[in-house]
């Protein structure tokens, strides 16, 4: 396994739920996505996880301070038959990548989802994220279908 996906052995990480106080790094977070939105959107977007008890939102933090997140939604999946955990957001500030963090973010997940009762994880990203291919792939997860995305409109 390539060491670029190792925490480094003096890596200070810890994990918790967010809080709306944590809205200006969730921000930051989002937009370094690519989905840049402002502390208002941020804290909307944390009330609503937080009202929702089929949703989690997880900061990560090296060193004290915020530098990675990770989304989950619980859905029952028909097909299966059963519950579902997908990953909606993962992402790690470009300075704590290779430190560990998208790696600890992605345990904590898998360990939620099997307290949460789903039977499998999922996780979507865009065709152009290479790097972050190389990186699931190397956390265990395997490619498994295209996603097909419309528009619906301001709602």
């Amino acid at each position: 396994m390539s060491h670029a996906f190792s925490p480094a052995p003096d890596a200070d990480i810890d994990l918790r739920n967010a809080v709306l106080a944590d809205a200006d790094d969730v921000a930051r977070l989002l937009g370094e996505l690519g989905y840049p939105c402002d502390l208002h959107d941020a804290t909307d977007r944390i009330a609503a996880i937080l009202a929702n008890e089929r949703q989690a939102l997880v900061v990560a933090r090296r060193d004290g301070a915020v530098c990675g997140l990770v989304a989950l939604d619980f859905m029952y999946y028909l097909p299966l038959g059963t519950t579902t955990c997908r990953i909606t957001a993962l992402v790690v500030l470009a300075d704590a990548r290779g430190c560990g963090v998208g790696r600890r973010l992605l345990l904590d997940a898998e360990r939620r989802a099997r307290a949460g009762g789903a039977a499998r994880i999922e996780l979507t990203s865009g065709a152009q994220r290479s790097e972050a291919h190389v990186f699931y792939r190397a956390c265990g997860y395997r490619d498994s279908s295209v996603r097909f995305v419309k528009p619906l409109g301001a709602s």
